[in-house]
């Protein structure tokens, strides 16, 4: 095995074992230390046919990392997009609309309160909040006309 093959699969192997990445994610992180681009397409391929590097199981632990964080499904496809991912991932596909919506109703309130936007202009500024974190209109404009009252979690 050559230096610089031996070089890019053991900084991948360091940048693996401390978070799952995709493969675009590696490339561009060793880009500028490979020889060449094919020599770079080898080491990822044997990374990822030995199970070390794998697309989907980054989509997996990406999804679920955003969506703990509060963010809504629209905002999730397009980073896993942004990181060479492209379809939905499980955890994606396994929320309901609803759960959607009660998670988009969670971040309302943990930023606003509980109660109900009356005025536009403040339905105007939590429904901002909630796309700016991903959450489509449907999830918006009904988490904007629940309260508390609607038997769904205040936090």
């Amino acid at each position: 095995m050559s230096d610089d093959r031996q070089y890019l699969r053991e900084r991948a192997m360091k940048l693996l074992a401390r978070r799952e990445h995709s493969r675009l994610e590696l490339w561009r992180k060793l880009e500028r230390a490979a020889e060449s681009g094919e020599l770079l397409a080898e080491v990822l391929d044997e990374l990822a046919g030995e199970g070390w590097q794998s697309d989907e199981r980054f989509a997996e632990s990406f999804s679920r990392q955003r969506i703990e964080a509060g963010y809504g499904p629209l905002r999730i496809r397009s980073e896993l997009e942004q990181r060479g991912v492209s379809g939905d991932s499980q955890a994606l596909t396994a929320l309901a609309e609803d759960d959607w919506v009660t998670m988009a109703l969670e971040q309302r309130q943990k930023r606003f309160g509980p109660e109900a936007p009356a005025e536009w202009k403040e339905k105007g500024r939590q429904g901002r909040f909630l796309a700016q974190k991903g959450y489509s209109h449907s999830h918006i404009e009904k988490a904007l006309a629940m309260t508390p009252d609607d038997g769904l979690p205040t936090d």
